[in-house]
């Protein structure tokens, strides 16, 4: 069964918090209730969080804050229960991406660089390392460890779209993979455990790496069948593995177990529109962010 509801026009953004939904529609994050079947949302949105001049391209909820990416090169915190808003100059260009765990806020920027700031209000927006990464970064995650983050980058200046820093003191750790094609780059990656991560991106493959075998080859990789960047990418913290693409704005689900795709699940109908810009599982729904619509597939009722 599939449903839709909140229209969007730009690229959106989400994340998943107890029985509400957040995600960005151009400059603004709202935050939305489920209704009781858990697939369609409350009409009226239960928060609007502002402050960026431009779209807002990534987010992540930590320690009862919002802190957002901006279109205008900002940093936004937010607190999700009150009206207090921060928002300050991080990057020369677009805040790409975002994370936030322990205290400690990551960046990545169409400039190049990916910066690491604390949460700590009366700190705000001082600059604790500026990492030159020679491309473009578009993804980041600070490992469940607090002690290292990863950059997923354009693969154009560097060799390899994914290198993983110390956090404390910024130094470069190590590069994953060694044979990515010139333009490889990241769009999505996230940490499992301290030791394993998935990736995706503009060459078609998910790839899952642990760090304890080889961080020069993964362990395992899905190749996206219609040779079709993949703009995202959500386990259910088990075997199962669901894609974003930016064709036909197609969800796939996959088996881990498994190298074929289990599932195909279309939610347009033209090669031209939306991609799939970001995924959420619940263990009865999947959301699917379009530009124009949230989608929910509900494993209830297929």
């Amino acid at each position: 069964m599939l449903k839709r509801s909140v229209h969007n026009d730009q690229m959106p953004w989400m994340q998943l918090e107890g029985d509400s939904l957040y995600i960005s529609q151009a400059n603004f994050i709202l935050a939305y209730q489920f209704r009781p079947d858990g697939a369609s949302l409350n009409r009226q949105p239960l928060g609007v969080f502002a402050g960026h001049d431009e779209d807002v391209c990534h987010f992540v909820l930590a320690n009862s804050h919002i802190i957002s990416a901006g279109g205008d090169g900002k940093i936004g915190v937010h607190k999700i229960h009150s009206t207090f808003t921060v928002k300050y100059s991080a990057h020369e260009q677009e805040v790409n991406c975002v994370d936030c765990k322990g205290g400690i806020i990551v960046s990545g920027s169409r400039d190049r660089t990916a910066k690491v700031w604390p949460l700590a209000s009366g700190r705000l927006g001082q600059c604790l390392h500026t990492i030159q990464t020679e491309d473009r970064v578009w993804s980041i995650a600070i490992s469940p460890l607090l002690s290292s983050f990863v950059t997923g980058t354009a693969c154009c200046g560097h060799f390899s779209p994914l290198r993983i820093w110390d956090l404390n003191s910024g130094q470069l750790m190590t590069h994953l993979g060694s044979d990515f094609p010139p333009g490889a780059g990241v769009l999505d990656v996230m940490y499992e455990s301290p030791s394993t991560l998935l990736s995706c991106g503009y060459d078609t493959y998910v790839r899952y790496w642990d760090l304890r075998v080889s961080v020069r080859k993964c362990v395992m990789e899905w190749e996206e069948p219609h040779d079709s960047t993949l703009y995202c990418l959500q386990t259910d913290g088990n075997h199962l593995l669901a894609t974003g693409s930016s064709y036909y704005g197609v969800v796939r689900l996959w088996d881990r177990r498994q190298r074929a795709c289990l599932h195909a699940f279309p939610l347009t109908s033209t090669p031209l529109s939306s991609p799939v810009y970001c995924l959420r599982f619940t263990t009865k729904h999947l959301y699917a962010a379009l530009s124009y619509n949230l989608h929910v597939l509900d494993f209830q009722n297929p």
